[in-house]
């Protein structure tokens, strides 16, 4: 079977790809930062070797006798108080993987972005990866720096790199263990603590999904092209309501004012730059549910055979993982 270097074996999504590639008799150097705690047991076919992915030679010699790279890690925060830390490993990182694999000449490289990088429709319909985007919409850094990192893919693609790209959309179920933004709302709501929303749209998808994603786009991706990984689009209004239904706890009822919110953040997010400390309502959050987020997965279901797990399935899945782990109080 084949030998893949794989980053962000540690994380949510990173960790589900791993797991399905093992279980497909995979061999794996899963390269970490010596910082990172394993989410994944020693095992049979999994080599865990730390290093930084800015790093050169930290990533060739994981890369040493792989035939494929999943570049699935990325710096995730919706705040951060040294922004150029953010560029730093989700664009220069990404560029340090791009490098070693296409002078190692790698059979295939599949990129994880995110849908956040790509364009969304002024009617709230769902987008394609083909929506028209630039950076001037990107909101954030996080957005910002994965799009300026799928700017990076596209010229190794043009250099002769066989790479794909996936954009995951917004992904539920177990082993969100730091939580991510999404699955601390799933926490919160379980523990009560949200008295009041902003409405937003989001796309859902089964994080097991988005993991078959990536051994999929491996095997059936076309070079350079993008696949958006989602599957079912609800505003957060509905989600409160599923999330009700599935749980037997009541939804938050007050849903606030855009403009207020958006003016209360901008001021924390003032406040913090002077504290450096983060603050309890992110800006880049608030600008983001100005608008509905909703995609189309067509194209990876209909190219690749991408999996569509009930959105049901995976909110019972996370909710468990949650109340086993001691997240619920």
């Amino acid at each position: 079977m084949p030998k893949a270097l794989i980053t962000g074996a540690t994380g949510f999504v990173g960790g589900h790809v791993a797991e399905v590639l093992l279980e497909r008799g995979w061999e794996l150097h899963a390269l970490k930062r010596s910082t990172s705690r394993r989410v994944l047991d020693e095992r049979s076919g999994l080599r865990w070797l730390d290093g930084d992915i800015k790093s050169p030679g930290d990533v060739g010699r994981a890369m040493e006798g792989c035939s494929a790279v999943f570049h699935v890690a990325a710096d995730y925060r919706l705040w951060c108080d040294r922004p150029e830390e953010m560029y730093e490993n989700n664009v220069k990182g990404t560029e340090v993987i791009l490098a070693e694999a296409l002078a190692r000449k790698v059979q295939r490289v599949v990129y994880t972005s995110t849908v956040g990088a790509l364009g969304l429709r002024t009617n709230g319909s769902a987008s394609s990866e083909g929506t028209p985007v630039s950076l001037r919409d990107m909101v954030g850094h996080y957005k910002r720096s994965k799009y300026m990192a799928e700017r990076k893919v596209e010229e190794y693609a043009a250099r002769g790199l066989p790479v794909v790209m996936v954009h995951p959309s917004t992904p539920i179920g177990p082993g969100d263990h730091k939580p991510t933004p999404t699955g601390k709302i799933i926490v919160d709501f379980l523990n009560g603590r949200i008295p009041a929303y902003l409405d937003t749209g989001l796309n859902f998808v089964h994080v097991r999904d988005v993991a078959w994603g990536h051994l999929l786009a491996y095997e059936r991706g076309k070079i350079g092209e993008k696949y958006i990984l989602g599957h079912r689009n609800l505003s957060l209004t509905d989600f409160f309501k599923l999330l009700e239904r599935l749980t037997g706890k009541s939804a938050p009822r007050l849903q606030l004012p855009y403009t207020p919110v958006l003016i209360l953040a901008a001021a924390g997010h003032c406040m913090s730059r002077w504290t450096h400390v983060e603050p309890f309502v992110s800006l880049e959050a608030v600008r983001m549910a100005g608008r509905y987020m909703f995609f189309d997965a067509g194209k990876a279901i209909r190219e690749l055979g991408l999996p569509q797990t009930p959105i049901e399935r995976a909110v019972i899945d996370a909710v468990d993982w949650y109340l086993r782990n001691g997240y619920v109080r």
